[in-house]
């Protein structure tokens, strides 16, 4: 069925903040669990999780009816990724690793049907339409609803950084401040100086231009002091590192209470 609420998009444009958790334990119940707590968003992660597209659709059905907008990092920049996690029912991708204006490009074609973009044209069959139910209220909706991200995580990214901000249709720019400290030679360290730096000028680069704002809390940057930065949308938590955290205090309450260390 053709989704009519009000889209994650729209509200982060109309200047409402969003909240999200990565998926990489690929389990529905875990999924259904915290898309029922009150997420805005979840980011179902293709890109290192241990997954494939029957996984990421389960765990899309498991939220349905959350309110928790599906959206997925896919593995690479590839229109048949985009493709298909579109028609399985996403409203968001995420690329990682966009390095130049083309490439931010082609990732914004990839997610559109002509003839704005490439994406190949399945919806009288395809999940995201009700498996055709109403095809063509879903092309009218998503056209608008669709969330195009694209990670500036490289020096050569942030050297491009404003022209890929400039990309039209291009609606969001997530900083990956892991990937990015790798990249400036400062593994394991994305609050070093030169690293908030360079973060610095890609959070002003997406601000010019208009973009939307994502990212992730790091040791020394909470949530706050993210969405006070500007950000518009925050990755606050994983489902994996919630279980494993819970399951390692979990047994440490135990072992101290029977005397174990």
């Amino acid at each position: 069925m053709v989704a009519v609420s009000e889209s994650l998009k729209a509200r982060m444009r109309a200047g409402t903040p969003a909240n999200g958790f990565w998926v990489e334990l690929f389990s529905p119940a875990a999924a259904e669990v915290m898309s029922a707590a009150g997420y805005d968003c979840a980011m179902i992660d293709l890109e290192h999780g241990a997954a494939d597209l029957a996984d990421a659709v389960a765990v899309m059905r498991a939220m349905q009816g959350s309110g928790c907008t599906p959206l997925v990092r896919i593995p690479e920049n590839d229109a048949a990724w985009v493709k298909r996690m579109l028609d399985a029912g996403a409203e968001g991708v995420m690329i990682p690793a966009v390095n130049t204006a083309e490439q931010a490009a082609a990732a914004v074609a990839a997610c559109h049907y002509p003839p704005r973009g490439i994406r190949g044209m399945a919806a009288p069959i395809v999940r995201a339409a009700g498996y055709g139910r109403d095809w063509r209220g879903y092309v009218e909706e998503i056209a608008r609803r669709v969330l195009v991200i694209c990670q500036v995580e490289t020096q050569q990214a942030l050297d491009n950084v404003a022209e890929i901000a400039a990309v039209d249709g291009l609606d969001m720019i997530f900083l990956g401040p892991f990937d990015l400290s790798a990249s400036l030679g400062y593994m394991g360290e994305p609050d070093h100086p030169d690293v908030r730096q360079a973060i610095a000028a890609v959070e002003a680069a997406a601000k010019a231009e208009g973009c939307l704002l994502g990212g992730i809390p790091t040791p020394e940057r909470t949530p706050r002091d993210l969405y006070e930065a500007g950000y518009d949308l925050v990755l606050g938590e994983i489902d994996l590192a919630l279980l494993r955290d819970g399951a390692a205090s979990g047994v440490a309450a135990l072992r101290e209470a029977a005397g174990r260390r």
